[in-house]
């Protein structure tokens, strides 16, 4: 099911569309090279934007929850790429450790870690769910949603390893983002594969700088392809000393949203588009769609209420903002039953593995979907991320549309590539 696209500007989507079609031979071959030379993410989310004048990604998760929201078709991709990841990283690999998020009592996101915890076990591993939530003393089991079970076991440190009561992991996966900083307990686990890496985690992670590796990305894919890469890159500023909460720095704010919306306005006047620019504020770190605003006009940041303030001021488990992205905002012109909808692509290792369509009947085109009230729907890219339809009208095909976002969510994948080895505080440095 693709949503319609609610614009007659789906001219520029469509030609993006009709070049990666034609070029899918060099785009999968620019890929192969690119992961001869970096190490994908262990698995990766990326949301993404479609206007119909500018596609593109705007968050990248690389602690991806939503597992379960993807069909049951997609299960032997995700195994089979799941298969491929491990083989790699540690081919003898038994038993993996997986470490979850610590807000145990929602359902919906344990729905996640069961099915990831399937995932890997019909990958040929030996599973358990170990939390590092010191309020989990004992085997605890949550019954889900859709009928199943997922049992969380409390974690034991030994001096160099981290395991449960009788179950040692070669390898632990962490599906937790660590926004609150990096916990003790998985520091210094020289013995044992932990993926992925403690820096990926939003305690050391900027959304500036993924960004500013997706812009290096965008270009030299851009060339491959010969098109403008603005068409698929976010336009983005960086503000360092922000607080919302006592009104300090917001002239570094105001000037920086100010320049962007003036770079956009000269883009949209180049390409003849009649939409007003907006950007998107939002927290350097974090995630859970906390700490986002949308500004349409500079003038709106004189005037912000308490209640936006405060909003702006904390992310997940309260840490509080002080540096910004201010990103182009990128409007979604696709609909689902009259309610706006942002494809999310999955992938593991370096394969689309699925996705599915956020969609939210009380936002605009315009703001954030990641917010309380979203549904899921489901898509199978099962049949399309890698095998477009060749010959079939721009537009008309849903593979080929789904090909497309899983090129972006790709390159998006790639750009976390770069930026976890630039910010790899283990990294040998030859300069």
């Amino acid at each position: 099911m693709v949503p319609h696209l609610i614009t007659a500007l789906t001219g520029p989507i469509n030609e993006l569309e009709q070049r990666i079609l034609d070029s899918m031979p060099a785009i999968e071959r620019w890929f192969r090279l690119e992961w001869m030379e970096h190490t994908p993410p262990f698995y990766t989310s990326v949301d993404i934007r479609n206007a119909g004048f500018k596609l593109a990604p705007v968050d990248t998760n690389l602690y991806p929850g939503g597992w379960n929201n993807l069909t049951p078709e997609m299960l032997p991709l995700a195994v089979q790429a799941a298969m491929a990841a491990i083989e790699k990283i540690c081919p003898e690999a038994r038993n993996l450790l997986l470490i979850p998020e610590n807000h145990t009592r929602n359902t919906f996101y344990l729905s996640n870690v069961a099915q990831l915890q399937r995932i890997f076990q019909m990958a040929g591993l030996n599973v358990r769910v170990g939390s590092i939530n010191p309020e989990i003393k004992e085997n605890t089991t949550f019954e889900l949603p859709n009928g199943g079970s997922v049992t969380l076991e409390p974690v034991i440190r030994g001096k160099y390893r981290l395991g449960l009561k009788d179950f040692d992991p070669c390898t632990i996966l962490l599906n937790n983002d660590l926004s609150a900083g990096i916990p003790g307990i998985l520091e210094d686990l020289h013995e044992q594969h932990l993926l992925p890496p403690l820096h990926a985690g939003w305690s050391v992670r900027r959304k500036s700088k993924h960004f500013e590796c997706y812009e290096e990305v965008s270009k030299r894919f851009g060339k491959l392809l010969g098109i403008d890469p603005w068409l698929i890159n976010p336009m983005f500023n960086q503000c360092g000393e922000v607080n919302f909460a006592e009104g300090t720095g917001m002239e570094c704010l105001q000037s920086n949203v100010d320049a962007l919306l003036t770079k956009i306005k000269r883009k949209y006047k180049e390409y003849g588009i009649n939409e007003k620019p907006f950007v998107i504020v939002k927290a350097d770190n974090g995630t859970y769609g906390m700490g986002i605003m949308t500004v349409r006009d500079v003038k709106d940041l004189e005037a912000l209420n308490r209640r936006t303030r405060n909003k702006m001021s904390v992310v997940k488990d309260g840490q509080s903002v002080n540096q910004v992205i201010i990103q182009e905002g990128v409007l979604t012109h696709e609909q689902l039953n009259d309610a706006v909808a942002e494809p999310v692509v999955y992938m593991m290792d370096r394969y689309v593995v699925g996705g599915f369509y956020r969609v939210h009947a009380d936002r605009g085109i315009d703001e954030n979907l990641n917010a309380p009230g979203a549904s899921f729907i489901p898509l199978a890219f099962e049949q399309s991320a890698h095998t477009p339809q060749p010959g079939m009208k721009p537009g008309a095909s849903t593979p080929n549309r789904f090909y497309m976002y899983g090129v972006i969510g790709r390159l998006a994948m790639l750009a976390a590539s770069y930026e976890l080895e630039a910010t790899d505080p283990e990294a040998e440095n030859y300069d």
